[in-house]
């Protein structure tokens, strides 16, 4: 019998995102990207003028939830600090393309990830990073 296919991936963001009410979200979940997500993520008008907001939008398609947030608005991955940027990258990537860098830290270990801006955008199958 196949095993079936996880759809859906818990994570603790190492800082968090501070909502304007005071309120710190840290636990999410990120489903898989569907082929649709990225070409509408690359049809977007803001990642044709800047490929490096490649990141805010695919992000923003592939988070279901943040706290006590039912979806994730590009508005809402643009306050995110760059460590959580990082740290929500190098999980759609360990999702999605099965990234053996990003799958070599553990969950518990995320708080220790480092900033690195220029990786942005994401690592896809037509671009390196």
């Amino acid at each position: 019998m196949e095993q079936p296919i996880c759809m859906e991936f818990p994570f603790k963001l190492p800082v968090g995102l501070l909502l304007e009410e005071g309120v710190l979200l840290r636990e999410g979940v990120m489903r898989r990207a569907t082929a649709a997500d990225e070409i509408a993520t690359f049809a977007d008008p803001r990642v044709r003028a800047n490929p490096a907001y490649f990141a805010i939008v695919a992000i923003s398609r592939t988070v279901t939830r943040l706290g006590s947030l039912e979806a994730l608005a590009p508005a809402h991955v643009e306050r995110l600090f760059v460590e959580d940027l990082n740290f929500l990258q190098d999980h759609y990537n360990r999702i999605n393309y099965g990234d053996e860098s990003a799958a070599n830290v553990p969950e518990d270990d995320a708080g220790g990830l480092s900033g690195n801006v220029e990786a942005l955008p994401f690592r896809m199958s037509s671009t390196k990073r």
